[in-house]
């Protein structure tokens, strides 16, 4: 029994495959998904080869403690912006031995959402080590938590995918 989807397989096995040809670690940013970029990544055997490390940050004091993202950054643009998803994905790259970091930050539902902000709004940030990270935003809908999840961790591994192509 798998844990993931087929596609989200496929897609991890793919960004595992380009990152070990370019010999480049990963490092995942994580919130609304709970580590399971980190998980779909390391659910295909051999990934201790290209991904380091998974920061789970799900608290504003963890992002802030554990990716240095700036308290005040916290407080101005909250912790779903794509100012936070991108100091995440610094942090990530900060505080790793990987070269390509990803970073997600949303609300899956089914509460916690407002009319700025409501559920199925995710931030994204993709980065490589010395360059300015890319940030996407995706409205994904309120379908359902789990729904939110799984559409967040195949919108990550499309862009580590294409932060690997572009080195």
């Amino acid at each position: 029994m798998a844990l993931f989807p087929p596609d989200i397989l496929k897609s991890a096995e793919a960004v595992l495959a380009a990152a070990r040809a370019k010999k480049l670690k990963i490092a995942t940013a994580e919130s609304c998904t709970g580590g399971l970029i980190a998980g779909a990544l390391t659910e295909i055997a051999g990934s201790s080869d290209v991904f380091d490390r998974g920061f789970v940050t799900y608290s504003n004091e963890a992002k802030a403690m554990t990716l240095k993202v700036d308290a005040a950054l916290l407080r101005e643009h909250g912790s779903v912006s794509a100012e936070t998803a991108r100091a995440m994905v610094q942090g990530a790259l900060a505080y790793s031995g990987a070269q390509i970091a990803v970073a997600v930050t949303g609300i899956a539902g089914p509460g916690g959402g407002s009319a700025h902000k409501p559920v199925g709004l995710v931030h994204f940030a993709s980065a490589r080590k010395g360059a300015d990270p890319n940030s996407v935003e995706r409205r994904f809908g309120d379908l359902g938590r789990t729904q939110v999840r799984l559409d967040t961790v195949r919108q990550a591994l499309a862009l580590l995918a294409e932060e690997i192509e572009r080195v």
